[in-house]
C-alpha cells in the first residue's frame, strides 16, 4: 500500500492527504450523534494538543526542508524561512483585520449576535478560513517532494498529515458541538461540523500544483504555510484552550502534542 502511494504524482498524494484530515474532522463532528454536550476539560486539552501538534509539524515538516532547500538559492539560507514565516503570519493578520463582523475569534466562543443564521455562519465561515493554512501546508510538502523527492521527505509529509487529522479532530467537535447547542437538528451540526474541513483539500491542490510550477518558491511557500500556522496558535489556540481556567491540563496538553509530533516526524523523516 505504501509503494502505491509513494508511486502516485504529488498532487494526488497531496489530496489523498488532506481528504484524510477532512476526514478526520467529520469524525470529530460526527460525536454530536453520541454526546449531548462536551466536557470543557476535554476540549481544552483537545485543543492545546492541536496546538502543539502544529508548533511542531510547523518545524520540522515546513521550516526545516525549507531551510535545506533554500541552500541551493542565490540568497542567504535563512532568508526564504524567515520571510516566507513572516508573511504567512502577517497575512492572517492582514485577514483578521479585513474580517469586522467578528467580535472575537469564534473558535469554542460565543459569537457576538442574537442572530441563530449568522451565529452559524460566522461559525463555519471562521473555522473554514483556520483550515485554509493547513491544507496549504499539506499541499507544499508533497508539491516539494516534485522537485527533490527523498524517503525522508515523503515520510515528513506524511507526518504532517497525520498531525493535522489528529488535531483536526477536535476542530470537527468545536463547529458542530455549538451549533447544536444553539438547537441545531444534530444531522445539521454535523454538516456544517464537517464542511469546515472541506477546504484543505482544495487548498492542498492549489499549493501542491503551485510550488511544482514555480520550483524557486517552495522554500517561501513552505515557510508561508509554517508562519500561517503558528500565528493561528499564538493567537487562537492557545488563548482559547486556556480561557476557561485549566492552564494546567492545556499546557500539558499542548506539550504532549508536540511531542507526538514530533516523533512522528522524527520517526518517519
Amino acid at each position: 500500500m505504501y509503494e502505491g502511494f509513494k508511486s502516485m504524482s504529488p498532487v494526488i498524494q497531496a489530496l489523498i492527504a488532506t481528504l484524510f484530515t477532512w476526514g478526520m474532522t467529520a469524525a470529530g463532528a460526527a460525536l454530536v450523534f453520541f454526546s449531548k454536550g462536551t466536557n470543557q476539560k476535554f476540549m481544552d486539552s483537545m485543543l492545546a494538543f492541536a496546538g502543539g501538534v502544529m508548533i511542531a509539524a510547523s518545524y520540522w515538516s515546513l521550516l526545516a526542508p525549507a531551510i535545506e532547500m533554500a541552500s541551493d538559492q542565490a540568497v542567504p539560507q535563512w532568508f526564504p524561512a524567515v520571510v516566507g514565516f513572516l508573511l504567512g503570519g502577517f497575512f492572517l493578520l492582514l485577514v483578521d483585520k479585513l474580517l469586522p463582523m467578528f467580535k472575537n475569534y469564534p473558535y469554542l466562543h460565543d459569537i457576538d449576535t442574537n442572530d441563530n443564521k449568522r451565529r452559524t455562519t460566522l461559525l463555519v465561515f471562521s473555522m473554514t478560513l483556520h483550515n485554509i493554512p493547513e491544507g496549504l501546508a499539506v499541499g507544499v510538502a508533497f508539491g516539494a517532494l516534485a522537485s527533490s523527492f527523498s524517503e525522508a521527505a515523503l515520510a515528513g509529509a506524511i507526518a504532517l498529515g497525520i498531525g493535522i487529522g489528529i488535531q483536526n479532530f477536535p476542530e470537527g467537535v468545536a463547529v458542530s458541538m455549538p451549533l447544536r447547542r444553539e438547537g441545531m437538528s444534530r444531522k445539521k451540526s454535523f454538516f456544517f461540523g464537517q464542511f469546515s474541513g472541506m477546504v484543505e483539500p482544495i487548498s492542498a491542490l492549489i499549493g501542491a500544483t503551485a510550488v511544482i510550477y514555480i520550483e524557486p518558491l517552495l522554500p517561501y511557500a513552505l515557510s508561508f504555510a509554517a508562519g500561517a500556522m503558528i500565528f493561528v496558535v499564538a493567537k487562537e489556540i492557545i488563548p482559547g484552550s486556556q480561557e476557561k481556567g485549566n492552564t494546567e491540563i492545556a499546557s500539558i496538553s499542548l506539550l504532549i502534542g508536540f511531542a507526538v509530533m514530533m516523533t512522528l516526524d522524527v520517526a518517519l523523516g
